[in-house]
């Protein structure tokens, strides 16, 4: 059977259309699928699962959480890798989806393959700034310690660091911001050369072959969602990217 593998989508009230887009493909090709992988940044932003419980805030994630919990009751396999974007998502998100979820990277096996996931943000090295941050708000204490604040305080501070990202990402270089050769290398070191690296985050869809050590493996790269999405469908020992035409 199929198992998809998607990441990016960005979903937000202020992107209605993609989110439509979204739980139309659930019915017309998840529901028949195995498995549905997503790999973090699912959500432009998110600031905690009690969201879920606020009246006017909660009302906007609300038809994701339950075409998911469709999915998982009718026996699709639902897993989810944190994102740069939705780090904070939680046991009371993943409960109320059905979903599973994943350390990253999580190493998985289809067919012959062994494909190591990732949402990719952790290779961006160059952007040290960037890493420095992620290494802050991925502690436990400073979670806790966010988690602790008001909602309203904390969609305000999302609000404000999204804004900064905009502007950080305008002034820097595009290298920076694209996956780092080296921690690439050495992350498939460290798991013994799996035959593909999938991962997102930087909106660079495509397939790149490294040679290394004696060893060659595939990086392949997932696209946000917009007019069009870049997905990977896998059957047995098939593995392909395949682009979603979202606005036909």
């Amino acid at each position: 059977m199929t198992t998809w593998i998607i990441s990016d989508l960005h979903l937000s009230a202020q992107r209605p259309a993609v989110t439509q887009a979204f739980l139309h493909w659930l019915k017309a090709e998840v529901a028949h699928a195995e498995a549905l992988y997503i790999l973090g940044d699912f959500f432009e932003v998110w600031v905690g699962d009690d969201v879920l419980k606020d009246p006017r805030q909660g009302a906007e994630f609300l038809p994701v959480v339950q075409a998911l919990r469709q999915l998982s009751d009718s026996g699709v396999k639902l897993y989810f890798m944190h994102g740069n974007r939705d780090f904070l998502i939680g046991d009371d998100f993943a409960n109320a989806s059905g979903l599973q979820l994943l350390a990253d990277p999580t190493l998985i096996k289809m067919g012959n393959k062994r494909i190591l996931l990732s949402h990719g943000d952790a290779l961006c090295t160059d952007d040290t700034a960037y890493q420095q941050f992620r290494s802050q708000v991925r502690s436990p204490q400073w979670q806790h310690a966010f988690l602790a604040q008001p909602l309203a305080e904390r969609i305000v501070f999302a609000e404000q660091a999204r804004s900064q990202s905009a502007q950080n990402k305008v002034m820097q270089s595009i290298d920076i911001m694209d996956v780092n050769q080296s921690a690439v290398e050495q992350l498939l070191n460290e798991f013994e050369y799996p035959e593909v690296l999938l991962h997102g985050h930087t909106h660079r869809p495509g397939i790149h072959t490294i040679l290394f050590d004696g060893h060659k493996c595939e990086r392949w790269v997932l696209g946000d969602w917009h007019d069009t999405a870049v997905v990977c469908r896998m059957d047995d020992d098939r593995i392909e990217l395949v682009t979603l035409q979202l606005n036909p």
